[in-house]
C-alpha cells in the first residue's frame, strides 16, 4: 500500500470524515471547501483526488459532468494495512510482532486478545459471536488486507 504524502493524507482525512460508508461521495468542491484553511486551487484537489483514485485509495463515480469521490477503505483498513506492510519490509515477523505487542498498552493489549479469540472463534464471555470485535478490513483490490493476513 501506497503511503500518503500530507495533501492526500489531508483529503483522504476529509473523506473519512466526512463521507459515511452509504453516501454517493463528495465532490472536489466539498473537498476543497472542508481543506479551508489550506487555500488550495480546485485543479489542485481534483488532482489530488484523481491521483488517490489512480492509487486506488478512492472511487469514483460520474454524476453529470463531475466526480463523486469515497473512500475506497475505511482509516481502520488503510491503517491495519499499512501495519501489514510494514511486516513485509524484512526481517523477522515474528520478532516485530512480539515487539509490537510489548509495546502497547494494557487495554490495547486487552482488544487485541479479544480480536485473536474471535478470529480463533471464541470471544472473551466464551461465545463464537464476534460481531462487536470485527470491523472488516477491505483493502484496495488486489491488494492483501488484514483478514488475509490472518490465514497465513
Amino acid at each position: 500500500m501506497t503511503r500518503l504524502g500530507d495533501l492526500e493524507r489531508a483529503v483522504m482525512d476529509v473523506l473519512w470524515d466526512v463521507v459515511p460508508g452509504t453516501s454517493d461521495g463528495v465532490t472536489v468542491r466539498e473537498v476543497a471547501d472542508a481543506l479551508d484553511g489550506r487555500e488550495l486551487a480546485y485543479t489542485t484537489v481534483m488532482t489530488v483526488l484523481d491521483r488517490l483514485a489512480g492509487k486506488g485509495m478512492v472511487q469514483r463515480e460520474r454524476e453529470g459532468r463531475a466526480w463523486r469521490y469515497r473512500p475506497a477503505a475505511s482509516r481502520e483498513a488503510h491503517i491495519a494495512q499499512l501495519m501489514l506492510d510494514a511486516l513485509d519490509l524484512g526481517g523477522s515477523r515474528d520478532a516485530a510482532l512480539v515487539r509490537f505487542a510489548r509495546s502497547v498498552t494494557g487495554t490495547e493489549a486487552e482488544v487485541l486478545r479479544a480480536a485473536l479469540g474471535s478470529e480463533a472463534g471464541l470471544t472473551a464471555t466464551g461465545s463464537s459471536d464476534g460481531a462487536e470485535l470485527t470491523d472488516r478490513v477491505d483493502g484496495p483490490a488486489g491488494r492483501r488486507t488484514a483478514d488475509e493476513a490472518a490465514e497465513r
